[in-house]
């Protein structure tokens, strides 16, 4: 059975640039047609990937905190867990959401259509599905497929026993012992939930330096305290995996060309993601992409193509969630002929580990690069009363002043709800506030925001929380 739309936009991607997107062209009068090839929408984000991911993230985090209360002699039984009823909380959740967008499509009278998209004119697109074929006819195409997990060619991804992030979300069952390759966000997040429920988690990075665009107190600060969940081999390489079965045999070197050779139950490879294109036919368009296959576009969402789009994962790092819905928004705006353009001062970014770490703007790595004179102000969260009587005392709030201008230009947090709390310094940074702004504004105690107005405080040398090294005593 076929089926033919005409439409004025037609977006491949349902995920929350997709989705959003969709939305606010269909809000600004536009007729649209949303394509989502998985069963539900939501794309990878609300499927296999941002939304699981947090959810896991929140039971090892509830898993954890009820161990630290054992220092305040509250106990709890040991955590019993169920997977096979956790999988199924996390479907349900999973399925809410994906639910609650498709009752906006269908209240903004959004089209959407399921299968596999891909151009077959420079204005049509064929959808692919088991039950039918659809051909939409557009005007403009906003391309938000999103990204993949990149494959090692040396693992055997058809063995159920080697993961991507999207199977190791599918939460089958604990491994008792679990290879991580790859320490980047995606491995840290996935090591921080199989470490809580159960599994002996190692972790192996070929890089010399861990999280390369954090600062190396962040860092430190970080793995001095991830030492309790999980082992973090960092300059590390594969030499050989072998499949014996019941198990894998893994040898690797380190720099100093010492061997290792550990037993492993599963084998999790998290080195990265590359955009989602090759099912597209662009090449059939022309429609240009850069040197690691991501689709250039100008500041306006726009391809070489002026009435075809491209937002999301799909057009380059930082591959965040949060950076397409922006540029989501200002593709659909500029298609409903609104003169915008996709130029944020600073967007954030957050790792969701144990603890979560949170950044955004330039930090001291970048400002010695640029030649920015700068001062860098640490509020630790041990002189913080909300953090000491919460088990989040380890954690900091550093913040980067133009010196000059005296202007906030970055942040970073690490520590319990980093993520949350990072919105204040985000939005400081839009504003060019400066540290008297912030230090002047009066913030809620106990709290853990008071870090970023004690450490604003700290710059202007007005602290009483902790030493004043600009006291003139």
């Amino acid at each position: 059975m076929n089926f033919e739309y005409n439409v004025d936009v037609v977006v491949i991607g349902s995920g929350p640039a997709g989705y959003s997107s969709a939305f606010r062209c269909a809000d600004l009068g536009l007729s649209t047609v949303l394509v989502e090839r998985y069963s539900h929408v939501g794309g990878v984000c609300v499927n296999v990937g941002c939304i699981p991911s947090k959810a896991f993230l929140h039971i090892a985090k509830v898993i954890r905190e009820a161990n630290d209360l054992s220092r305040q002699g509250v106990f709890f039984n040991s955590p019993v867990i169920e997977i096979e009823k956790l999988r199924l909380w996390k479907e349900e959740k999973i399925k809410s959401i994906s639910s609650n967008i498709s009752l906006m499509a269908k209240r903004r009278n959004v089209e959407v259509v399921l299968g596999l998209g891909e151009f077959v004119t420079d204005s049509s697109i064929r959808i692919v599905s088991e039950k039918k074929i659809s051909i939409v006819h557009f005007k403009y195409a906003i391309i938000a497929v999103g990204s993949k997990s990149i494959e090692l060619p040396y693992l055997n991804y058809k063995n159920p026993k080697i993961w991507n992030s999207t199977r190791s979300l599918s939460m089958e069952y604990i491994p008792k012992r679990l290879l991580i390759i790859g320490g980047g966000i995606i491995g840290l997040e996935m090591a921080t939930v199989y470490s809580a429920i159960g599994s002996h988690v190692e972790i192996v990075d070929s890089s010399q330096v861990t999280l390369p665009f954090l600062d190396k107190d962040i860092v430190s600060t970080y793995l001095n305290l991830s030492k309790k969940m999980f082992n973090y081999k960092s300059n590390t390489s594969i030499l050989n995996v072998e499949d014996k079965d019941s198990f894998f045999v893994v040898t690797m070197k380190n720099r100093e060309g010492k061997i290792y050779v550990n037993k492993y139950d599963n084998i999790l490879s998290a080195v990265g993601r590359s955009p989602s294109v090759s099912k597209l036919n662009l090449d059939l368009l022309g429609i240009k992409l850069d040197k690691f296959g991501f689709i250039k576009v100008d500041n306006q969402q726009r391809t070489n193509i002026p009435h075809i789009f491209a937002i999301g994962d799909v057009v380059g790092k930082p591959m965040l969630a949060h950076k397409g819905i922006y540029e989501g928004h200002v593709a659909a705006e500029v298609i409903s002929g609104k003169n915008v353009y996709f130029d944020p001062k600073v967007i954030p970014s957050v790792a969701y580990t144990d603890p979560e770490i949170a950044w955004v703007g330039v930090n001291e790595k970048e400002a010695n690069k640029k030649n920015i004179s700068y001062e860098m102000c640490v509020f630790p969260w041990i002189a913080s009363g909300r953090a000491i009587v919460s088990n989040s005392s380890s954690g900091l709030t550093k913040l980067i002043f133009n010196k000059i201008t005296k202007k906030i230009i970055g942040g970073i947090i690490i520590g319990n709800n980093a993520g949350e709390l990072l919105s204040e310094i985000t939005l400081a940074i839009e504003m060019g506030c400066d540290a008297e702004d912030i230090a002047l504004t009066i913030h809620a105690h106990p709290t853990l925001s008071e870090s970023i107005c004690l450490a604003s405080q700290i710059f202007q040398g007005s602290v009483t929380d902790v030493p004043n090294l600009k006291s003139k005593i």
